[in-house]
């Protein structure tokens, strides 16, 4: 959390609650006239935003007026996994370059097309 983000959360948020991986949930506490009052999340480490539960996400987008209660997982869901697009471990598909470039060639079923042809 930056600075800014940090004494905006001191001076006019109000904590409504955690999950299960630390992370903290704040809202305004006074509303604004017209406005919906504020909501954002402080994360317990690196900023993943594909690791807000479902119950809090509701919550955050204003789906919901209060919090879902979290319940148990049900023993067929798979952990999280944090979004890896970007990153060296991110899927490579057979025949992109960091794979080596090469891929099978195309079938029967295509004809590429020459200019001036």
């Amino acid at each position: 959390m930056n600075v800014g983000t940090w004494l905006f959360t001191k001076l006019c948020g109000r904590r409504v609650g955690t999950d299960a991986a630390g992370n903290v949930y704040f809202e305004e506490r006074r509303a604004r006239p017209g406005l919906r009052r504020r909501r954002w999340v402080a994360y317990a480490g690196a900023p993943e935003a594909s690791e807000v539960p479902p119950e809090w996400h509701a919550w955050l987008h204003y789906t919901t007026d209060a919090p879902i209660q979290e319940v148990a997982r049900k023993s067929w869901e798979k952990p999280h996994l944090p979004n890896l697009t970007g990153t060296a471990q991110s899927y490579r598909p057979p025949g992109h370059d960091y794979q080596g470039g090469q891929r099978a060639r195309a079938t029967g079923d295509y004809e590429a097309w020459t200019p001036g042809e």
